[in-house]
């Protein structure tokens, strides 16, 4: 695939630019498995929008569109959200893999880098959420947060590393895999941040929701760099599985994400790539990239 690059903007004026490689993972008769950038949008927000993953997805799979395939996107990530987005390319896909979706049988592990150590390996947060405007007043309109009404949300999470962004002794950052166990909106960043440790990057749910509105207002700034260390969230779909017949995929980290983790020491030898870098880094087609099914390939 070729590169991909968009630029995002805010009010028609640009504010910091993204550059990212759309790389297909894996494909069949049925589905489609994607990595999509930090920063591209899944669905177009107006007519003319162009750079989203839908508008990638019409050249990518034009014979399928050209032949009554019905394209739908499964697993939909945030704008800001890197990672693996399945596809299916036919309804009949569609429907037997929204099943799967509802029985629990396709899982999702993400990563996360947030601000602090945790004192615990591992940890459950099984808080229910809401949009909080619906109850109280909210200066964010789309901002979730967690509350009695809300719906039933369960996320698991695991520390992988801890360590320092970029090396800096003032700045304690840890790597964290999140395993959502519902899929609500924003479920991860609000239920990493309930438990103390907010995303690297998250303006609305990381060091102040301040830096949000500021954001809107000013662009990416020095400052807000400062407060948040990059201009997303940090937060990447890592692996996607399949219960029976039993399936896993894994793409590889972005640069924008293990190169503040700057100092390695510590981290599992499963999550180094060959050059000692984390996670196999350049995330080109092909590379550090994995798919074991049972009976056919290894991993």
């Amino acid at each position: 695939m070729g590169d991909s690059r968009f630029t995002a903007e805010c009010g028609g004026r640009i504010v910091f630019p993204f550059a990212g490689r759309l790389s297909v993972i894996d494909e069949n008769n049925d589905f489609l498995l994607v990595d999509k950038p930090a920063g591209m949008p899944v669905h177009p927000s107006k007519p003319d929008e162009r750079g989203t993953l839908w508008n990638h997805l019409g050249g990518l799979l034009a014979f399928e569109c050209a032949t009554g395939g019905a394209v739908s996107i499964i697993t939909r990530l945030d704008r800001e959200t890197s990672g693996l987005t399945l596809v299916a390319k036919h309804r009949s896909a569609a429907r037997s893999l929204c099943r799967r979706m509802e029985a629990h049988a396709i899982r999702k592990t993400y990563l996360a880098l947030v601000f602090g150590w945790p004192a615990e390996s591992e940890w459950v947060v099984d808080q229910p959420l809401l949009r909080l405007g619906s109850v109280m007043e909210s200066k964010i309109w789309l901002k979730q947060g967690i509350h009695p009404a809300g719906y039933p949300s369960k996320t698991r999470f695991e520390v992988l590393w801890k360590g320092f962004a970029r090396g800096d002794k003032e700045r304690a950052v840890s790597l964290l895999s999140a395993m959502p166990v519902t899929g609500r909106m924003h479920q991860i960043r609000v239920h990493a941040a309930w438990s103390g440790y907010p995303l690297v990057g998250d303006k609305i749910y990381g060091v102040d929701d301040g830096c949000y509105l500021e954001f809107i207002e000013t662009g990416w700034t020095e400052s807000l760099e400062n407060r948040l260390l990059m201009p997303r969230h940090a937060l990447h779909a890592w692996r996607l599985s399949f219960d029976e017949p039993s399936a896993r995929w894994q793409c590889p980290v972005p640069e924008d994400i293990w190169g503040l983790a700057g100092d390695l020491v510590g981290l599992p030898e499963y999550l180094v790539g060959d050059s000692g870098q984390l996670f196999g880094g350049s995330g080109r087609r092909g590379q550090n990239t994995f798919c074991s099914q049972t009976g056919d390939a290894a991993e």
